[in-house]
């Protein structure tokens, strides 16, 4: 077992969720459903590329978590850089809503 694939302790854990807060609601939203989904099984290698989403702005990162922009569409190359990162497309995937929507859910 590689040790980015061992679980991160509650300390890292707690400090990853209070560095995960965002301006804007709809992050906030998304990673919170994030952590209720996988905290219990979040690895070092995921908490990495959660926190490399984190170094993004607010836009960029809705922009992606709602499949509006891939990593490589970011205006500039630090936020294509930590956007592009094996860990980062990782947890891209588990941070984006499921085809369905909210909007599905709610109508």
């Amino acid at each position: 077992m590689d040790a980015t694939d061992t679980l991160i302790d509650e300390r890292a854990l707690s400090k990853l969720k209070w560095r995960c807060r965002r301006g804007l609601l709809e992050n906030d939203l998304l990673i919170e459903k994030f952590f209720i989904r996988h905290e219990a099984t979040l690895t070092i290698r995921q908490a990495k590329g959660l926190s490399n989403l984190m170094d993004l702005s607010d836009n960029d990162l809705l922009d992606l978590l709602l499949k509006r922009k891939n990593p490589d569409q970011l205006s500039d190359a630090d936020s294509q850089a930590c956007a592009s990162t094996s860990e980062a497309l990782e947890v891209l995937n588990l941070l984006r809503p499921a085809a369905s929507g909210a909007v599905t859910a709610l109508v």
